[in-house]
């Protein structure tokens, strides 16, 4: 047996730190085919169950190699899990110290420079809430070792008033602030440059491959081994973060910066830039208007033609220029003032690029927030880009793991969205009994998803389900119109506690589902992944319909229409398969422990009744099925 083998034996050394454990075939199997990747120098794949323990699985071997690895979540949850909990247990098993690190984006430590730079001004304060937050904030900086703002119960991580005392790749001084000896960031950076394991997140990855790219160094260490958790989402997350954004939030976070300096540094000059500043703001006002009233995502075509909206749009960048070159009358300009005008000439380069009418491999779209707007420029293909981001790290091997890879056992999807080739690939099913533990119920006569009254009947076949789960269910939605209107239909139909999402922190929703018990919890795409619930308190997963993006996403608009004079087939080859992913993520909800059991609910009956519901079907778990409501009785008594 391997050493990797003996780790995890009945008697080994994982079962003398983990109460009740016992080996499974699956975890087993999988760490030894990541050492064998390890060892032999290769890249590689693993789809890994629900149930199978794959992080231990992946991070066994990684610590056993004694080599320099990167692992890489998509989620901040995930990564301080691995950091405060697995790596812990392991180190222990292995009675061995081992130097491990956490590394977050700057955002995610308090900035103490910008946080004097706050307390010293007035300006930027909305009430005297954000007055004592910035105080109870001061106060924990005095204590806090490493700064990592989701450590401070007092003002919650997405309390804007963060934004603050917090810095951007935009706004931060680097070596040349005072602060930088105590910076939390820099810190970090160095313990991470130190340590055998560091937990990053996939947009830090992203962002140090940007800077390696463009030769402007690099925030990571130089990883023998990189591991992508989550990999399922790094497709969307290098989407995005390849692209162009330009929002009214980053344009009147740069106005706010060049005030606060100018009140610091030139107080005597900073009337005519109060007067720009409030400008460009009333400026951005009349755009978001001239953009409708409504929220919405929608091609850049809609507004191109529409000569009102792309002078004003035009008119902002003028606007940034007067600010910078207010900037340049400073004789000596602070480092903060001459980062300010940097930022302006990046702001003015990326707009003009954007409104490039000739902007090569991206497409170009819009949304609009309550009170903001953005503007992207989004890449057609991440694989060519992503190739690119592996060249950087050369002398890296690569390790992909999820619980959601796979469509129908085929891997096609996953590796031709990243442009892999001569990669190794398994699977690991859930070691879970799903015949056993779960029942699928797929009623007869539900309606069409493009039916006018398609969740008031939906609902009426849900009832009846509910009242046999005792409340205690996930109702998932593929839009928040379809939540709103079941909320309203249940709310007098159900003696259950109802959940719903945005009345409440996703946290707290999650707090009060597992405290009811009995509770009914109606959400979107938030709910969908990354959630666990284990136990009784959730005995039921409901899905309204196949969690099919919109074809008139405008991103997707062009993927389909590109796939199409390439001669695919953009639907089977690219919308299924996303869509499938999505579902298996929904289903994996229900069953999260060898003692769960479930009714998994689908209302959607094109999995039946069109020939790509076979995709669907083949998967998800192997489960029984039925289309009678009595069996779902039957089930819960």
């Amino acid at each position: 047996m391997t050493s990797v083998e003996n780790f995890f034996g009945i008697n080994g050394a994982l079962a003398q730190v983990v109460k009740g454990y016992q080996p499974r075939a699956a975890q087993i199997e999988m760490a030894v085919q990541v050492n064998a990747a390890l060892n032999g120098k290769y890249n590689l794949i693993a789809e890994a169950g629900t149930g199978t323990g794959k992080t231990f699985a992946y991070l066994i071997p990684a610590l056993l190699s004694e080599q320099k690895v990167i692992v890489a979540t998509a989620t901040k949850n995930l990564q301080d899990q691995l950091f405060t909990q697995d790596l812990p247990l392991i180190q222990k098993a292995l009675e061995q110290p081992i130097a491990t690190a956490i590394l977050k984006g700057r955002s995610n430590y308090l900035c103490l420079y910008r946080l004097k730079n706050a307390l010293d001004s007035t300006y930027g304060f909305n009430n005297k809430a954000d007055a004592k937050a910035l105080v109870k904030i001061n106060t924990w900086s005095k204590s806090t070792q490493d700064g990592d703002i989701t450590q401070m119960g007092t003002v919650t991580e997405n309390n804007p008033i963060w934004l603050q005392a917090t810095s951007s790749k935009d706004n931060c001084l680097g070596s040349e602030c005072k602060d930088y000896e105590a910076c939390f960031l820099v810190k970090a950076r160095k313990t991470a440059q130190d340590a055998d394991i560091v937990v990053v997140n996939h947009h830090l990855l992203c962002a140090d491959w940007s800077m390696r790219n463009s030769g402007l160094g690099e925030l990571l260490p130089n990883p023998d081994v990189i591991i992508l958790d989550e990999a399922h989402k790094i497709s969307e997350i290098a989407s995005n973060f390849l692209g162009i954004s330009i929002g009214a939030s980053q344009i009147n976070a740069l106005s706010d910066d060049i005030l606060a300096e100018f009140l610091m540094q030139a107080a005597n000059k900073s009337k005519p830039v109060i007067t720009l500043c409030s400008g460009l703001k009333k400026h951005l006002q009349n755009l978001r208007l001239q953009l409708g009233k409504q929220i919405r995502t929608a091609e850049w075509q809609e507004i191109a033609s529409d000569l009102a909206i792309m002078q004003l749009i035009h008119e902002i960048n003028p606007l940034i220029q007067a600010l910078e070159s207010k900037i340049n009358t400073v004789k000596k300009p602070s480092k903060g003032l001459e980062i300010c005008a940097k930022r302006c000439q990046d702001l003015v380069q990326a707009l003009d690029d954007l409104l490039d009418d000739n902007i090569n491999g991206k497409i170009r779209w819009f949304e609009t927030q309550k009170y903001g707007f953005t503007f992207h420029a989004t890449p057609l293909e991440i694989a060519p880009e992503f190739q690119i981001l592996m060249q950087q790290y050369a002398k890296s091997q690569w390790i992909f793991t999820s619980a959601t890879l796979s469509v129908a056992d085929s891997f096609e999807h996953f590796k031709n969205n990243l442009g892999l080739k001569n990669v190794t690939s398994f699977k690991w099913d859930s070691p879970f009994n799903y015949p056993e533990q779960a029942l699928f119920y797929h009623p007869k006569g539900l309606p069409q998803p493009n039916d006018k009254d398609a969740i008031n009947k939906i609902v009426e076949f849900v009832l009846p389900v509910l009242e046999a789960s005792q409340g205690r269910a996930f109702f998932l939605f593929t839009s928040y119109r379809a939540l709103n209107l079941a909320a309203e239909l249940l709310a007098d139909k159900i003696e259950y506690p109802l959940l719903i999402q945005g009345k409440d922190s996703k946290s707290n929703l999650l707090k009060k589902f597992k405290q009811h018990g009995n509770a009914v919890l109606l959400a979107t795409a938030s709910f969908w992944e990354g959630v666990d619930v284990r136990g009784e308190a959730l005995s039921c997963v409901i899905i309204d319909k196949l969690p099919f993006a919109s074809p008139f996403e405008p991103v997707l608009k062009a993927r389909l229409e590109a796939m199409k004079q390439s001669g695919k087939n953009g639907f089977i080859d690219y919308q299924v398969p996303i869509a499938a992913i999505a579902l298996r993520q929904g289903v994996g909800r229900l069953i999260r422990d060898a003692n769960d059991n479930g009714v998994l609910m689908v209302c959607d009956p094109r999995l039946l009744k069109r020939g790509y519901g076979q995709i669907f079907l083949d998967s998800i778990p192997n489960m029984r099925r039925t289309r009678e409501i009595q069996d779902v009785n039957d089930f819960f008594a």
